[in-house]
């Protein structure tokens, strides 16, 4: 060992700088950092994976690798106070110390954190007040891609206007404007992630899709609940700035009900509420970087979640029968009396919906407190299915209509088809999500023999196809339309 080494292994520090290593230091003292190494991301220790925000400035080893201050003095002074000659460890034959090359893996970019900008903390330069669409123009956006749930566009179109001006401005002076959170409640397949994911594309902020089924109590299996905001920050390249600006979603919200009888500890349900009510009102919270869950191997950062705006989602079986038994609790004998079976057949049945029927459904009152925007979305019927189908601007009918172009073959859909398939969703109650599986059944034979002949011009799909009475019908180029049988020759 050289009596440079062992001066380190003493603690004099000092001995490092010499030769080459003092003129990297002296032009990190010069520039802050070398020029490789300004890539806006902030360093962090590869021993205690804090970053440079937390720990101070970090001490630079070889092949890019970042120490704070405090880790590298406690190695040193483990060396220093400890009984092992580590002379005789550098020469035993077939044992390697040390390997710079091994520890000298880069962090990866998923689990670096990117610097804050210190000029100006606390504006919010991606956004402007003059950029941001009003409600109406917000509304109109959205039924470019959404059929529908009227309603529903225009409560999101005024909460997302009011809550982006709330963080522009943040002007907190005399009156606190409160965080425009919603609740959406509507069976599946209506429209709620959809319509959540065209915002956020609108708007152009981040976005962060989660489901409450995952989540549980803190030191239980399970995603814990900052793993929301770990997400969002996935989401924004971890730019901590541009997250605090985002979206979060979080689906199935129902599933997180207080459940009514139960002698076990609720891990996943009143206590994963409870445990959302500060993301939701905002706070500071100290998220991983690069995985849904603390460990001592992941870089940690702090998010404040005042200006995040948080959607919540979810089906909500059996409302409906809580708020019957509301609405027929009037009175039972009499002139007055109402008909059991009165609301049976209303189809809007969730849109008179009630604080007190969530919290009979197993919704703790805080957490309903702190998304004071509730609406519903309604089931689809029969005539907005075929819409949904044929007019949004990513319509089912024109994704194959461009799939078949790129062929040269033209796709037309008969009104009575377009019927059938409708017919066929509604059976299955799923919503417009059965749509897709319907149109891939029937145009799998199709998509399969129309590269097979390069004179088909265009294909009619009919009524008899969907319903398995008949075929498709084939026009080739310059000839006569021709119907193909069921199996489709």
């Amino acid at each position: 060992m050289s009596e440079k080494d062992e001066k380190i292994i003493d603690g004099e520090m000092t001995e490092i700088e010499d030769g080459q290593e003092n003129s990297v230091s002296e032009e990190k003292k010069e520039n802050g950092h070398t020029q490789e190494d300004d890539d806006g991301y902030e360093h962090v220790c590869m021993i205690c994976h804090r970053p440079e925000s937390k720990a101070g400035k970090m001490v630079d080893m070889p092949n890019s690798m970042t120490v704070c201050k405090d880790c590298m003095q406690r190695s040193f002074d483990a060396m220093r106070s400890g009984n092992i000659d580590f002379s005789k460890l550098m020469n035993i034959p077939g044992i390697q110390f040390l390997n710079v090359q091994d520890l000298g893996k880069s962090m990866p970019k998923k689990q670096r954190i990117k610097k804050k900008t210190e000029e100006k903390p606390k504006e919010f330069a991606k956004l402007d007040i003059k950029k941001i669409p009003p409600p109406h123009k917000i509304r109109a956006s959205l039924d470019a891609y959404v059929v529908g749930q009227d309603y529903a566009k225009k409560a999101m179109s005024v909460a997302v206007y009011n809550h982006y001006k709330r963080v522009v401005t943040d002007t907190m002076d005399d009156i606190e404007i409160e965080k425009s959170n919603m609740l959406m409640i509507g069976p599946t397949g209506s429209g709620k992630t959809f319509l959540v994911r065209t915002l956020a594309r609108l708007l152009d902020v981040p976005l962060a899709i989660t489901d409450a089924t995952s989540l549980t109590e803190a030191g239980y299996i399970g995603d814990d609940i900052e793993s929301v905001v770990s997400k969002l920050l996935a989401a924004a390249d971890n730019d901590v700035e541009r997250a605090e600006q985002g979206i979060i979603f979080i689906d199935e919200i129902d599933k997180i009900a207080k459940k009514r009888s139960s002698s076990q500890r609720d891990v996943s349900g009143e206590s994963v509420q409870q445990g959302l009510l500060k993301l939701l009102e905002g706070s500071e919270v100290e998220v991983p970087v690069g995985a849904n869950s603390k460990n001592a191997m992941v870089p940690m950062t702090t998010v404040n979640t005042k200006h995040i705006l948080f959607i919540c989602g979810g089906a909500f079986p059996d409302l409906d029968g809580i708020i019957k038994e509301r609405l027929s609790k009037k009175t039972s004998m009499g002139f007055n009396a109402e008909l059991k079976d009165k609301y049976d057949k209303d189809k809007g049945i969730l849109s008179k919906v009630t604080i007190e029927d969530l919290r009979n459904f197993g919704m703790i009152p805080e957490f309903i407190g702190r998304l004071p925007i509730v609406f519903t979305l309604s089931g689809l019927d029969k005539d907005m299915l075929v819409q949904i189908l044929r007019e949004p601007k990513n319509a089912i009918l024109k994704q194959y209509q461009k799939l078949l172009a790129l062929d040269e073959v033209k796709l037309e859909f008969d009104d009575s088809a377009l019927e059938a398939i409708a017919t066929k969703a509604m059976k299955k109650d799923t919503g417009a999500r059965g749509l897709r599986a319907i149109i891939e059944e029937f145009m799998l034979d199709i998509m399969y023999e129309i590269p097979k002949d390069a004179n088909i011009g265009q294909v009619t799909i009919t009524r008899d196809y969907i319903e398995g009475s008949g075929g498709p019908i084939i026009q080739l180029r310059g000839q006569a339309p021709t119907r193909l049988d069921e199996t489709g020759k």
